[in-house]
């Protein structure tokens, strides 16, 4: 998938048209385009659930500079505060607002986004979906709504080994025989569990 195309959203979910309509009327690839803007998270895999925010990730060498336009663009916005952080070792800006029913959250840092986490653990989520089909997503949605982080579903339902946070992020470059093999070893695994488990990862 182009991640940074997000027209299929307006041929998906409900949410995710809602979403895509809230897109273009912020303008925000227009407005952040110096910044290459991409919109990340569960929308654009389509796994939303109802409480799904956008999340749209930026690379900006000059977080000062940066901060000043979301600001001017979305400050009177509701819920409008801005923070800074650090992810990775690098200082990261992080707005927050809300518009119509989407909480929003523009993240961005000095790093190309294609090497930001946000960014990596979409690309190998992606991956991961497309192999493991219509019965992955569908276990993978309904660990969101049974409260999962989204890594954290993936790693369950994936038996990733170690911080699936790590994981994923190193899983994006990974060859597609190696995801392959993850996903087979993952339906053997699941398979082995106790019924109740079984029940809880939704095999």
């Amino acid at each position: 998938m182009f991640w940074t195309d997000i027209a299929h959203l307006n041929r998906g979910s409900d949410r995710q048209r809602d979403a895509y309509q809230a897109m273009i009327e912020l303008d925000i690839f227009c407005v952040l385009g110096d910044y290459d803007p991409v919109l990340a998270g569960t929308l654009p895999l389509g796994i939303e659930t109802p409480e799904s925010d956008l999340e749209v990730i930026c690379e900006a060498a000059d977080l000062d500079r940066f901060d000043a336009l979301v600001e001017a663009a979305y400050g009177d916005l509701d819920d409008f505060q801005q923070r800074r952080g650090e992810e990775d070792g690098l200082p990261s800006s992080i707005s927050n607002f809300r518009y119509r029913r989407f909480p929003v959250q523009i993240f961005a840092q000095p790093r190309p986004v294609s090497q930001q986490r946000a960014y990596r653990h979409m690309v190998a989520e992606g991956r991961l979906l497309r192999e493991g089909g219509e019965e992955a997503m569908g276990a993978i949605r309904q660990l969101r709504l049974d409260g999962l982080q989204t890594e954290t579903a993936f790693g369950e339902y994936f038996c990733l080994e170690g911080d699936p946070n790590t994981v994923l992020a190193e899983m994006a470059d990974a060859p597609t025989e190696e995801l392959v093999q993850v996903v087979v070893q993952a339906r053997m695994a699941r398979r082995n569990r106790p019924p109740l488990l079984r029940e809880l990862a939704h095999v």
